[in-house]
Order: structure tokens, then C-alpha cells, then sequence
């Protein structure tokens, strides 16, 4: 692995082993060759996909310790992401991928048998029927995505997967305080509560990045998430 990343990494705490290293060059691998085939990232280079998609996703330990979490589902993971690169650097935790195109599934299907990893589970559907499932509805320690979207709307998606007591972490890019007032309605008829953002750059660089904090303080009502659709149209604000 190119010095730079291990660099990156070190800033934010994290040292891999080899075997760990040999598992994010064989999906950088994996996420270029699929590319040529089908839309699952714009970003190829090497050094590129290290700091924008493998650095950016585990810099979530800048706010969760994640030697606390076990249980972890990824909401329109995409290609991954924060997911699979969360998985690699932390093995303990089980994880599950969800997406709603069945060509991206098939993409990571590969990925996590040519990498070895166990405890990972992906589902293809929207999260807005999942979220309806017992074995899903609020069984996680965490609630991750870096899905571009409302975080009225995103947390309408995503609150109801996290038990009582459970956090559910958005990415954003740095400037995050208009969707910030704009969610507030929706975090607290979910049940959670924002808790705090955690601005930062990514290490090397100067991209600035944000990490929402929602603690869920009690149940989410049966009747959310709305049917499919509705919280992308009619965001609860």
C-alpha cells in the first residue's frame, strides 16, 4: 500500500496489519475493474480512492469509538462505502450493506467473498421497506451513510434501523447547518436527538468533511418510515 494512505490512516489512529492492507488494495482493485462496466464511482486513481472514498469512510473515528460497536448497517452503500472499508479496519463488527440497485449488490457480493470477510450481509430493496422488518427494526449499535441526500430524508431512512441508546452518523461535506435546521422536526418525530458535528479535514488535504451525530433517546413509531418514496418527496419538516 502506497505510503500516503498508511500515512493518513496514522493521523486518524489507525494502523493496519498486512493482511488488512492487501484486502484494501484487492477492492481498489475490484472497484476499478467493475467500474469499466457499470457507475460505481468517479473517482479511479489510486491515491484518489485511497483518500476520498477508503480515508474518508474510517474517519468516523473521529466521532464514534468504534471498539464500542458491534452491529453496523451501511443505507445506500453504493459501492461500499463507508461500509466494506469499516469492516476491513474494524473485523469485529458485523455489517450489513443496503442498496437499492441490484447490480451494486452483485459488485460487493464479489468483493466480500475475494476478500475473505465474514459477519457482512448486503440487501437489495429500499430502506424504507427493511426498516419494516423485524429482524432489521432496531437492531444496530450504529446507522452510517454517506448517501447524497435531505438529512431530514436521510434520517427518516435511517433512525428506525437504530435500537434505543444507538447512534446513526451522517456523512456530510463541510457546511451543514441549513439542513441542520431544516432536520430537527423530523430527528425528534423519529426519536433521536442531534447530539453534536464533528467538523474536521481529511488528513493531507483540504477537504472538509462533517459527521451529523444522532443518538436515538426512545422508539420510533410504527407508522415511520413512511412508504416508499414519500421521504425523499415529503421530507418531515
Amino acid at each position: 500500500m502506497a505510503d500516503r494512505f498508511d500515512t493518513q490512516l496514522i493521523e486518524l489512529g489507525i494502523t493496519l496489519t498486512e493482511k488488512q492492507k492487501r484486502q484494501f488494495h484487492r477492492y481498489y482493485e475490484l472497484l476499478v475493474e467493475w467500474n469499466k462496466v457499470m457507475n460505481l464511482t468517479g473517482i479511479t486513481e489510486y491515491d484518489e480512492v485511497n483518500e476520498k472514498h477508503f480515508v474518508d469512510s474510517l474517519a468516523i473515528i473521529k466521532a464514534v469509538k468504534m471498539e464500542e460497536i458491534h452491529s453496523v448497517i451501511d443505507i445506500g452503500t453504493g459501492a461500499g462505502f463507508p461500509g466494506i472499508p469499516l469492516k476491513i479496519a474494524f473485523p469485529h463488527l458485523k455489517v450489513v450493506l443496503l442498496d437499492s440497485l441490484q447490480k451494486r449488490i452483485r459488485f460487493l457480493d464479489t468483493v466480500i467473498e475475494e476478500l475473505g470477510l465474514e459477519d457482512v450481509e448486503t440487501l437489495h430493496g429500499r430502506a424504507e421497506d427493511y426498516a419494516k422488518r423485524k429482524e432489521y427494526r432496531e437492531q444496530f449499535d450504529l446507522c452510517v451513510s454517506r448517501a447524497v441526500a435531505n438529512l431530514a430524508t436521510l434520517s427518516e431512512y435511517c433512525i428506525p434501523y437504530i435500537c434505543v441508546g444507538g447512534s446513526f452518523v451522517s456523512y456530510k461535506s463541510g457546511n451543514v447547518e441549513e439542513e441542520l435546521d431544516g432536520s430537527k422536526k423530523a430527528i425528534r418525530l423519529l426519536g433521536g436527538e442531534l447530539t453534536g458535528v464533528v467538523k474536521f479535514q481529511l488528513p493531507g488535504t483540504e477537504i472538509g468533511r462533517s459527521f451529523v451525530k444522532i443518538k436515538k433517546n426512545e422508539s420510533t413509531k410504527k407508522r415511520y418510515p413512511r412508504k416508499a418514496g414519500l421521504p425523499a418527496k415529503e421530507p418531515l419538516v
